[in-house]
């Protein structure tokens, strides 16, 4: 699929999926594309993983299992992108259906405004509870002020990967290409761990996730400071500074480029150190501003994200009327 084919189907992926989301009934009936692909992840794992084989000949299954998840993704991405095409610009229609469910604006939104929810309804407790939905540290160590941030750091995080990256792949090689890092993604998310099981496995996993994800990673943290541009109440300036300052400094090579840009616009401090389970990880402060975040905050950081996530269908739309010129 060429460009003046993928970009208006990115087009129309960016827009049903902002107006109606994947819908609650549809994953209570069939589930959901990436959890069919969690299924096959969990597969290779327990089929290629042996416990017993050496590191590297554990590592060597890892990257068997990643070409093999990408094999097939590939194939019946290409061949359900095929067939759409076949009836004519009658099967973007179809074909941009089946892509929305890989990007996650409208969702992405909702959990994060059930924090900013939660706080305001129900204090802490409600606070904590919401954000144990969506970020993987220990809620009962965070005060308002933590829970506010790990909600806008995982919105920022996210806005990244959940958001931008599909559609940049989406963009440059169609259903194959939002499908394929899905994919890996996804991968990432389940296998690409230090963890005793999946330290060896999940290398190639992690590293592809890496790479497939700079391109977007950068692109987020400057649709963010063009979101704070165009709002009175956010500090472009600030914000590229940041992003400058701090973004090579997080222990992520990606998530520290949206996280400082979100964190400059706001005037906060996002990252630094926090606890997963019982483990404490010190990290870089992102931003130079305050700590003490609040359900407001994240309030504001949602309509810098919507308003960003507007940026990026007006920059579609408008590489769309380039390649059709």
């Amino acid at each position: 699929m060429n460009l003046s084919a993928s970009l208006p189907l990115l087009v129309l992926a960016l827009t049903i999926e902002a107006a109606f989301g994947y819908p609650q009934r549809f994953y209570a009936a069939i589930g959901h594309p990436v959890t069919w692909i969690g299924r096959l992840i969990g597969w290779l794992d327990r089929g290629l993983n042996r416990q017993t084989a050496s590191f590297t000949a554990r590592k060597t299954m890892g990257v068997l299992a990643l070409l093999l998840l990408l094999a097939v993704i590939v194939i019946l991405s290409a061949l359900i992108q095929r067939l759409c095409l076949s009836f004519g610009l009658l099967g973007l229609i179809p074909l941009a259906l089946i892509a929305s469910t890989l990007i996650a604006q409208r969702s992405l939104y909702e959990h994060v405004a059930r924090v900013a929810e939660g706080l305001e309804r129900d204090g802490l407790e409600g606070g904590r509870r919401a954000v144990s939905m969506i970020v993987g540290r220990n809620p009962q160590t965070l005060d308002e002020a933590g829970v506010s941030r790990a909600a806008i750091e995982s919105l920022a995080e996210n806005f990244s990967d959940g958001i931008v990256a599909p559609a940049f792949w989406l963009g440059v090689g169609g259903l194959p290409g939002i499908a394929a890092y899905k994919a890996v993604n996804t991968a990432d998310s389940m296998i690409g761990h230090r963890t005793p099981r999946h330290l060896a496995f999940g290398w190639a996993s992690a590293r592809l996730d890496d790479l497939v994800n700079l391109p977007a990673s950068r692109l987020t943290a400057l649709l963010l400071v063009a979101s704070a541009a165009l709002d009175r109440s956010a500090d472009a300036a600030g914000a590229w500074q940041a992003v400058k300052r701090d973004a090579g400094k997080h222990r992520s090579p990606n998530a520290g480029w949206p996280e400082a840009a979100m964190a400059g616009a706001l005037g906060l401090r996002l990252a630094g150190p926090r606890v997963y389970g019982e483990t404490r990880i010190e990290d870089h402060w992102m931003g130079d501003g305050r700590t003490e975040a609040n359900a407001a905050d994240i309030r504001r950081a949602l309509a810098l994200y919507k308003r960003s996530c507007g940026l990026l269908w007006a920059l579609a739309a408008l590489l769309t009327t380039v390649t059709l010129l």
